[in-house]
């Protein structure tokens, strides 16, 4: 779907073509005709285009004459029915600057860009190209931000279910935090890198413009920011399943050994019965009340050995 944006006002409106818009969004559906289409209206290279749609694409940057493209990693919740499979994935958004417009391009629904449809940024001009792409690199980060807060939620809730069970839904689901915070770990990465060389290579051109290097040298710390809470609730996380992994270990043990226990003592009256079940003399096998003696005999003798096994506290 490939929509036109202007400001018009002070509100964003959508418009019927290129002429008046200063903001092209393609979103899904779309195909690939269109934008062979697209590439060929603005004069752009296709592989700008595509190289936005492989969700396996790195943060990156490129020029060709006047046509820049910024690729960048975002969260997105998953949409996959699998059980274990991560609660967030990240994709990529293309960014491109032209002469007169910006286009932004994803395979999939983006919430960082859907924050800019709902008019929810404040002081949001696409007139202003380079303040746009700052924009939405900050909202970006601040998306990571929302999305690790409420795994580290998740997770917390999940520990504490953990404390009175141990079954296999929270532990999976441990696992799907876990590979959510591989994917944020691994885009934050790449994300920073990015970050960094634009700064240095002064891709944006901002370099006389104090407020927006200053804005862009607070995305670039957000960012770090977020790569740094990635890496400790990852760490952390580790730790626990690691934990959890030793307890319920040490638990199949003692479940074991109290077993083992309890088939020692079940063993003591099956014994005795087992010798007044040979075809010999023994003591009290012509007394009527042999068997009375008997089972008071093997009670008597598990007692004392259970009695023993919780004196050296095996129990």
């Amino acid at each position: 779907m490939i929509r036109y944006y202007a400001k018009e006002e002070g509100r964003l409106k959508e418009v019927d073509g290129p002429e008046v818009s200063r903001w092209v969004n393609i979103s899904p559906p779309f195909t690939q005709e269109e934008l062979e289409e697209i590439a060929i209206q603005f004069d752009l290279p296709l592989d700008f285009l595509t190289d936005s749609l492989d969700i396996d694409e790195r943060s990156r940057y490129e020029r060709e004459d006047d046509i820049r493209l910024i690729v960048l990693n975002t969260p997105i919740l998953n949409e996959s029915e699998i059980q274990n499979d991560a609660i967030y994935i990240t994709v990529p958004i293309g960014i491109i600057l032209t002469p007169d417009l910006v286009i932004t391009i994803t395979a999939f629904e983006n919430p960082v860009l859907q924050l800019f449809l709902d008019s929810k940024v404040k002081n949001f001009d696409p007139a202003d190209d380079v303040q746009f792409v700052l924009q939405i690199l900050e909202q970006n980060v601040y998306r990571f931000l929302t999305c690790l807060k409420k795994l580290n939620l998740k997770r917390n809730l999940i520990e504490q279910e953990l404390l009175h069970s141990s079954r296999n839904k929270e532990l999976m689901q441990l696992l799907s935090i876990e590979k959510s915070l591989v994917y944020f770990v691994n885009s934050l990465s790449a994300n920073e890198l990015l970050k960094m060389k634009m700064k240095r290579t002064d891709f944006l051109g901002i370099g006389s413009d104090e407020s927006k290097t200053d804005l862009f040298e607070d995305i670039i710390i957000d960012n770090s920011q977020a790569l740094e809470m990635s890496n400790v609730y990852t760490n952390i996380l580790n730790g626990t399943m690691d934990a959890y992994g030793s307890i319920i270990s040490n638990n199949l043990n003692i479940t074991i050994r109290r077993l083992t226990l309890i088939t020692i003592i079940l063993m003591v009256p099956t014994l005795v019965a087992s010798f007044y079940g040979m075809n010999v003399t023994l003591p009290l096998k012509d007394d009527p009340n042999a068997i009375y003696y008997i089972m008071i005999f093997s009670v008597l003798v598990s007692l004392l050995v259970g009695w023993y096994f919780q004196r050296q506290r095996l129990f």
